[in-house]
């Protein structure tokens, strides 16, 4: 930070992030420390190669005016990254309610007895913001399915999750013993209906084999298993 009697600057050195080809700007902010209008005017060794925006104003008493600064895009880089060039900033006490147009060579020269400051400030390269390294693919936990495409051409997804057979068993562990002991107790009722089931199936079918070799009507007990056969069939579509 650079501090005359009229004005605050900051920062006193320019730094630009240089990069080949393209237009780069950086900024300074200069304070009004007293309460006059104070006028300033930016000037620099190399006006071809930057672009000051505003290159001259007028700052109000204890107010703050921004400058931007514009390096045209470079074709090549200067040698050891190091730069010559400079700038100077002029500031001098205005009239009241001064503005822009208001402002003359004359208001900035000494010689006509004004009241003029003077700041260098320097022109520093640096180096460019480094991108963010990239995320190798797989190392963050949580990461969804990813799919690949095999020889055949059949699609195959790797799954990072936990396994089903875990995922179940954590579900059944979380089920209360009331419970799991009633879906014990339906699993067994379910299963001794299929096994009567395929019994009733068995039989029926050794009856209608018997019946077709017999000349008379169809036996009563055939009958009565039909009937306990539909009866079974529809509690265990339930």
């Amino acid at each position: 930070m650079s501090t005359t009697e009229l004005l605050t600057i900051e920062p006193q050195e320019l730094q630009f992030p240089f990069e080949l080809k393209k237009q780069i700007s950086c900024s300074m902010q200069l304070k009004n420390n007293t309460n006059d209008y104070v006028a300033f005017k930016v000037k620099t060794t190399n006006p071809k190669k930057y672009c000051v925006r505003p290159n001259t104003g007028v700052v109000l008493p204890h107010s703050v005016c921004d400058v931007t600064v514009t390096m045209q895009a470079q074709r090549e880089a200067p040698l050891d990254m190091q730069c010559k060039d400079k700038f100077l900033l002029q500031s001098a006490v205005a009239s009241p309610g001064a503005t822009t147009k208001d402002i003359t060579p004359e208001l900035f020269n000494k010689e006509s007895g004004n009241r003029v400051e003077e700041c260098k400030l320097k022109v520093n390269y640096v180096d460019p913001p480094q991108p963010p390294s990239p995320v190798r693919e797989g190392s963050e936990e949580g990461s969804s399915p990813r799919a690949s495409v095999s020889d055949n051409g059949t699609m195959n997804t790797t799954d990072s999750a936990v396994p089903r057979s875990y995922a179940e068993s954590r579900d059944i562990s979380s089920i209360s013993p009331e419970t799991r002991a009633l879906i014990s107790k339906l699993t067994d009722e379910k299963n001794s209906a299929i096994q009567q089931s395929n019994k009733l199936h068995h039989e029926l079918e050794l009856l209608r084999r018997q019946g077709s070799k017999s000349s008379g009507g169809i036996p009563v007990m055939y009958v009565v298993i039909i009937a306990l056969l539909g009866i079974l069939l529809g509690y265990l579509m339930k």
